[in-house]
């Protein structure tokens, strides 16, 4: 075990067997608590869950509410962090980890136990987002204590290969979610899965529930809080000396708006962005899009390994920039040639004859239940059929598609309009060479991510000293996946619903990786890292 200067403790370096012990057990451990977490995520790319427990007038408004509950869970994961972030650093790594994966595993079953809007009314979705409340907070404890777990018996020089695969697991249950949701609906009619089907990939947390148990009882403490304890080194008050810590304000400050905010951006538009962006604006059928995105995110899972383990080699530091530079040049080049080679026919009628919607007024509120205006509520009707649109200010509300107008403003004219210039409502099935070239930029945004994410739970174990370690890391990863990441998929949907161009939502990941480039660059030392 290295050595952990700070607190003048040196440790008994682990044999392999086990290291690969702490290693399987906590990996699996994180593959289970975010399949939990994410299984929400992939129904809700799907349409599900907003139909199920929002019922609202349109598609559209549904899904804003559905990735607004899915937001919820996030926003509570900091005070988790908070919480279990406290009991880790006076109470020890494993019992608090086994706190956390427990209420996730009961409040992902209740989701799939919960009626629908339609049975109990507005009692559904208020369950569901007490629920995802209960998710957020048990999320804000597990990863923090997993990845400590395993830095902390980490032999020196391999804490970021070791690490990355707790990263990976991060991935690797989001796979898992569409694997589980692919496997129930290949099982079953779809009727079935869409009327009761998809709630048993909630109720199947309960079999990863046992599992992680069984394993994670079998581990010991980690032997950094042991040798705290043994000599009195335990923090008395964790989250209190995480902030008045020497030099502890700078490092929450290059962990949140340099680490957390810049890598978790990329992840959930690697993932969830993909997946939208299929089965939405694309409209690509629904099980081939679950199948790229999984088979995408499986294929650059040794991403993540790969650059945990240069980061033992070449630092923490260089990953992280390398990806964050990468991503700013190349995220809209990605998913211009995914949307290309996705659905070619839309792409094309879109170049070819593009849909300009004009008129005096045309302010567009996609949460509201009308429009005010006429020109609004155009908006609204092409924002539903997921069609890609301009605005212009006119004397009068009007559409007109490849600058021909529409003879009115009725939905069978826009419809026979669209249809006339090429315009394809229905869902597609790419072919064999465009699904490859699907999966080709699947796996460079994973790759993106994995420079940026792969070394990074060694670099928040190092930055922080062992005795308000928990808490420190914690408490800025969380808030930054919880916010910035969390509330990913519902800014980028409201800026496409808002604007009409499917690509627009990328600014928000764009602007802020921007951000994290510049705090990381400037603010983040190597000399800061003091080893495991």
């Amino acid at each position: 075990m290295a050595s952990i200067a700070d607190e003048g403790v040196v440790q008994r370096e682990p044999s392999k067997a086990e290291m690969r012990q702490v290693v399987t057990a906590s990996s699996l451990g994180t593959v289970f608590e975010w399949y939990d977490f994410f299984i929400y995520g992939t129904l809700a790319a799907s349409g599900i869950i907003g139909r199920t427990f929002f019922a609202a007038s349109s598609p559209v408004m549904e899904a804003l509410y559905a990735w607004a509950g899915f937001a919820v869970g996030f926003g509570f994961r900091p005070l988790g962090a908070v919480l279990f972030g406290y009991l880790g650093d006076k109470l020890g790594r494993k019992y608090t980890f086994l706190v956390t994966i427990t209420l996730m595993g009961v409040a992902t079953a209740g989701v799939g136990l919960v009626p629908s809007y339609a049975s109990i009314g507005a009692a559904a979705p208020i369950i569901v987002i007490g629920l995802r409340i209960l998710q957020g907070l048990a999320l804000g404890g597990e990863y923090g204590g997993a990845a400590i777990y395993v830095a902390e018996h980490s032999p020196p020089g391999r804490a970021g290969y070791h690490t990355s695969f707790i990263q990976a697991s991060v991935s690797a249950g989001f796979i898992l979610s569409l694997a589980v949701v692919l496997t129930t609906r290949f099982a079953m009619p779809e009727s079935a899965f869409d009327a009761w089907g998809w709630r048993l990939p909630f109720l199947f947390s309960i079999a990863l529930l046992a599992i992680s148990l069984y394993m994670r009882l079998k581990l010991s403490e980690s032997p950094v809080f042991r040798a705290m304890k043994a000599s009195g080194e335990v923090a008395r008050n964790p989250l209190k000396e995480s902030f008045t810590y020497p030099g502890n304000l700078r490092r929450l400050f290059v962990a949140l708006f340099g680490i957390a905010a810049g890598l978790t951006v990329i992840w959930y538009t690697a993932t969830f962005s993909v997946l939208s962006f299929l089965q939405g604006p694309m409209r690509v059928e629904a099980v081939t899009a679950q199948l790229l995105a999984a088979g995408g995110a499986a294929a650059g899972l040794f991403w993540f390994i790969l650059f945990g383990k240069l980061s033992d080699r070449i630092g923490r530091k260089k990953p992280i920039i390398i990806g964050y530079g990468f991503t700013l040049l190349m995220l809209f080049p990605l998913f211009w040639a995914m949307g290309h080679a996705a659905n070619p026919g839309l792409a094309e009628a879109a170049k070819r004859s593009p849909v300009v919607v004009s008129g005096p007024d045309c302010a567009y509120d996609p949460f509201a239940a009308r429009q005010a205006t006429t020109c609004g509520q155009l908006m609204d009707y092409l924002s539903k059929k997921g069609i890609p649109y301009s605005q212009a200010v006119t004397p009068s509300a009007s559409v007109a598609i490849g600058s021909i107008p529409v003879v009115s403003n009725t939905a069978v004219d826009i419809d026979a309009a669209l249809a006339d210039s090429g315009y394809s409502l229905e869902r597609v099935t790419p072919g064999a060479v465009d699904l490859i070239l699907i999966l080709i930029a699947i796996v460079a945004l994973a790759a993106l991510s994995g420079a940026t994410y792969g070394p990074v739970a060694a670099l928040l174990t190092e930055l922080f000293p062992p005795r308000i370690r928990y808490s420190s890391m914690s408490i800025p990863y969380h808030i930054g996946t919880g916010y910035f990441g969390g509330f990913l998929p519902l800014i980028s949907q409201y800026m496409v619903a808002k604007s009409g161009d499917p690509y627009s939502g990328l600014w928000y990941t764009w602007i802020v990786v921007a951000m994290a480039l510049v705090v990381t660059v400037f603010l983040l030392k190597e000399r800061d890292l003091v080893h495991a």
